[in-house]
């Protein structure tokens, strides 16, 4: 039963650090699930005179590319967004190719722990992480190019600002970008480029921007380039005062990561001092701990504690995610 304990403490370990990690080794840039949702609903909002969804051209060329059947299972609608999310993290592997991997992994993971251990919990607790595993790449990948991203998205601002003051048309600031600033800005706004290049008008190149990289500032750049294409206006002037608040943005966010530091500590120790105490008891004095293993009402507590655990780590996670 001293197994079972240790399994226990493991898997409270695991999900105490996934879960602080999740809030508090957040990119200072990123957008959490809500504002990705707003992003969303403004988009359509943006794009609701079109009646279908905005779908690249280089999108349908990558996929003439694939074989028949290739072409059928990255055409799902589902595998059509988890595409989405691995571009968006700057890997170049297949959807299904993923799901293949994971499943993989899936597999081998339980394989071998069943094997070596012949612990159900322990199978059942690798075979889920085997699973995820190449998932959580993907989404951490993500957050990270993304976070890069709009760091670089002020001085690529500023390149298009000076271009259009230079005489070139807009299209050639796009350009621009592609072949000044590194990767991955680099990358989107060659992708823009093209786009435009292969026959889609500026909008829907924007948008498609915009949906490559779900960001609040992206939006307000796009927004105000179709905005001043309708109305007309001065652009550079335009770029110019969105550069200055995007940037006013950032110095915020890094005032309030300043500001939130001691808050992240204090989660830290509040999380970690009780599965460190219970470790060093059951390394330090083994025969101090058997009785909750054994006895039906210590296991419940250990149930119990996992569950409360997990919840105040999960609350204290929001707590300390502040948008700006």
């Amino acid at each position: 039963m001293q197994g079972d304990g240790g399994l226990i403490f493991i898997g409270l370990v695991f999900a105490a650090v996934f879960l602080l990690a999740q809030g508090l080794v957040v990119p200072v840039f990123g957008e959490s699930r809500v504002m990705a949702k707003r992003l969303k609903q403004r988009l359509r909002q943006i794009d609701k005179s079109e009646d279908q969804t905005i779908t690249s051209l280089l999108r349908e060329k990558s996929l003439k590319k694939l074989s028949p059947f290739e072409r059928r299972l990255e055409s799902l609608p589902w595998m059509e967004s988890l595409s989405a999310r691995i571009a968006q993290s700057g890997n170049n592997i297949l959807a299904y190719r993923l799901v293949l991997r994971s499943f993989f992994l899936m597999i081998a993971a339980g394989i071998l722990t069943w094997q070596l251990s012949r612990s159900l919990e322990l199978t059942v607790l690798l075979t889920a992480v085997g699973a995820a595993l190449p998932f959580w790449k993907i989404s951490k990948d993500r957050r990270n190019r993304l976070a890069k991203f709009e760091e670089q998205l002020p001085d690529a601002i500023d390149v298009m600002q000076r271009a259009l003051k230079a005489g070139h048309p807009f299209n050639g600031t796009l350009k621009l970008v592609a072949e000044d600033m590194d990767q991955p800005i680099a990358r989107e706004f060659e992708l823009t480029f093209a786009d435009i290049n292969y026959g889609n008008d500026v909008r829907r190149a924007m948008l498609g921007l915009l949906e490559r990289v779900p960001s609040v500032t992206v939006m307000a750049l796009v927004t105000s380039i179709l905005v001043q294409k309708e109305t007309g206006g001065n652009l550079a002037e335009i770029l110019a005062q969105i550069s200055k608040v995007i940037r006013s943005r950032f110095q915020l966010q890094r005032r309030v990561r300043t500001l939130s530091a001691e808050g992240r500590m204090s989660a830290w120790v509040l999380a970690m001092v009780p599965l460190l105490l219970f470790g060093v008891m059951m390394f330090t004095n083994p025969e101090y701990l058997p009785v909750m293993f054994e006895d039906p009402t210590g296991q419940q507590m250990l149930g119990f504690a996992c569950v409360w655990g997990a919840i105040g780590v999960y609350f204290i996670r929001r707590i300390i995610r502040i948008e700006v």
